[in-house]
C-alpha cells in the first residue's frame, strides 16, 4: 500500500486525528498519560492501558477532547493480557490506528548487582512488551486494510550511556531503536507506519520516584543536574514528548517511517 500524497491538505486538517482509534499503554501517567491527552486533542478516540485498571479508566475518563476515553487492564509482559486488551479496544473504539508503545520500567541496579531475573524484567517489559502489542496491534490493522503507525518509546540511552546502572533500561531502549526499523519494513506493505521518540530524562512520577538513588550516589537532583548540561537549559516535561508523538501519529509525517526523533533538548550534541 502506498503511502498517500497529501500535498493538497491543509496542515489544520494533516494535523487532525479525527476518526482515529488509539491505544497508549502505561498510559495512566507520566508521558503516556500527556500522549493519551494530546491525541484526544487532537481529536483521536483515545484507550488507556495500565497495570492497574482503575488508574487507567480514572485517566482515560479525565482525557480531553470530544471523547472521553477507555481505560483497560493491560501487563505488556503477558500475551494474554495483551491479546484481551487490543482486541477489547478494536471492538469498542470500532478499530485502531495509532499504537504508543509507552510501557516500561526504569530500575537503576549496578551491573554487579542486577540479577538474571531483573533483567528479564526490564527486557520483557520495555522491549517484549513493544513486540507483543505491536504484533496484535499491526494484525488488527493490517486486517483492516487501513494502514496505521506504531510508535515506541525509545530513549537517548539508546545512543549514549549516559549513567551507569542502567544496563538493562539501556539494552532495552538501544534494541527498540532495532526493532522500530524492522517493524517499518516489514508493516509497510500494509500502509502502517514504526517510528520512536527517544526523550532525553523527563520529569515523570517515575524519575521522580528514583531521586533518593540520585541523591545517595551524590548526584544531587537529577533533573537540576542534566538541565545545566542541556544546550537548550533544561530536561524535558512530558508534554515535549507528547507534541512529538502527536505530529508522528498525524499525516503531517506521512512519509517518515523506520525513524528515531531524537526530543532531547540537543543533550546528544554536546
Amino acid at each position: 500500500m502506498p503511502a498517500p500524497d497529501v500535498s493538497d491538505r491543509s496542515l489544520t486538517d494533516l494535523l487532525s486525528l479525527r476518526g482515529r482509534r488509539a491505544l497508549v499503554t502505561g498510559g495512566a501517567k507520566g508521558i503516556g498519560l500527556a500522549a493519551a491527552t494530546r491525541l484526544a486533542e487532537a481529536g483521536a478516540a483515545v484507550a488507556i492501558g495500565d497495570l492497574d485498571k482503575g488508574e487507567a479508566e480514572e485517566a482515560a475518563a479525565g482525557l480531553g477532547g470530544e471523547y472521553a476515553g477507555l481505560g483497560v487492564a493491560l501487563d505488556v509482559t503477558d500475551t494474554e493480557s495483551v491479546n484481551t486488551a487490543v482486541h477489547r479496544v478494536r471492538d469498542e473504539l470500532g478499530g485502531l490506528e495509532i499504537l504508543v508503545n509507552n510501557a516500561g520500567v526504569f530500575p537503576i541496579t549496578p551491573l554487579f548487582d542486577t540479577t538474571d531475573e531483573q533483567w528479564d524484567k526490564v527486557l520483557s517489559t520495555n522491549l517484549g512488551g513493544a513486540f507483543r502489542c505491536s504484533r496484535e496491534v499491526g494484525r488488527v490493522m493490517a486486517e483492516a486494510g487501513n494502514g496505521g503507525v506504531i510508535i515506541n518509546l525509545a530513549s537517548t540511552q539508546a545512543f549514549r550511556a549516559g549513567a551507569g546502572g542502567l544496563s538493562a533500561y539501556t539494552s532495552s531502549k538501544g534494541a527498540l531503536v532495532a526493532f522500530t526499523q524492522a517493524l517499518a519494513v516489514e508493516l509497510g506493505a500494509f500502509g502502517i507506519r514504526a517510528v520512536a521518540v527517544a526523550p532525553t530524562v523527563v520529569d515523570t512520577p517515575g524519575v521522580q520516584a528514583n531521586m533518593p538513588i540520585f541523591e545517595a550516589a551524590g548526584v544531587g537532583d537529577l533533573i537540576a543536574a542534566i538541565s545545566a548540561q542541556l544546550p537548550l537549559g533544561r530536561a524535558g516535561v512530558p508534554d515535549d514528548v507528547a507534541r512529538v508523538i502527536t505530529f508522528l501519529a498525524s499525516d503531517l509525517a506521512v512519509l517518515v517511517t523506520g525513524q528515531t526523533i531524537v526530543v532531547d533538548a540537543g543533550q546528544l550534541s554536546a
